[in-house]
């Protein structure tokens, strides 16, 4: 059976009405919100322990602000010029107030992230979203087929 979810294909069903640069941050984050746990939850499907509470509980551990944050800090020697403006955009938004248990700056880190997997999803920069997460789960940046220089072309 052929897979569904190609680099070409992807889940896109509606192409937003702006290209994904000329969209406001906050509505970047909006779906990268939803497209970063997405891959999340497929990544802890993937492992051996399918117990609801402990894939609740692991899930919890990647899609918090402080987890976001955290994971940020990882991307960042890792990111493009382009890919660094677009989480300084998410960062700098105007999202409203932050959930009662997200520390202010941890959570417009978070935003600048999720803006960040926003803009990759909606330019179909599939692959190159991947590659990221590959951090996000543990693998190294060098087995991850990452470039480490910001010299890396778009």
């Amino acid at each position: 059976m052929e897979s569904l979810i190609t680099a070409d294909a992807g889940l896109w069903s509606h192409e937003p009405m702006k290209p994904p640069h000329l969209l406001n941050p906050i509505v970047l984050a909006y779906i990268g919100d939803s497209v970063f746990e997405l891959i999340v939850r497929q990544y802890l499907i993937s492992q051996p322990n399918h117990k609801l509470q402990h894939l609740h509980r692991q899930a919890t551990g990647y899609v918090s602000a402080k987890a976001q944050c955290a994971l940020l800090e990882k991307w960042r020697p890792l990111l493009t010029d382009t890919e660094a403006d677009m989480v300084r955009r998410g960062r700098n938004g105007k999202s409203g107030s932050p959930p009662k248990n997200a520390d202010i700056a941890e959570y417009r880190q978070a935003t600048g992230l999720e803006c960040l997997v926003g803009y990759l999803y909606y330019s179909k920069q599939i692959d190159r979203l991947h590659e990221l997460m590959r951090v996000a789960f543990g693998e190294r940046a060098d087995e991850a087929g990452i470039a480490i220089s910001k010299e890396v072309k778009e």
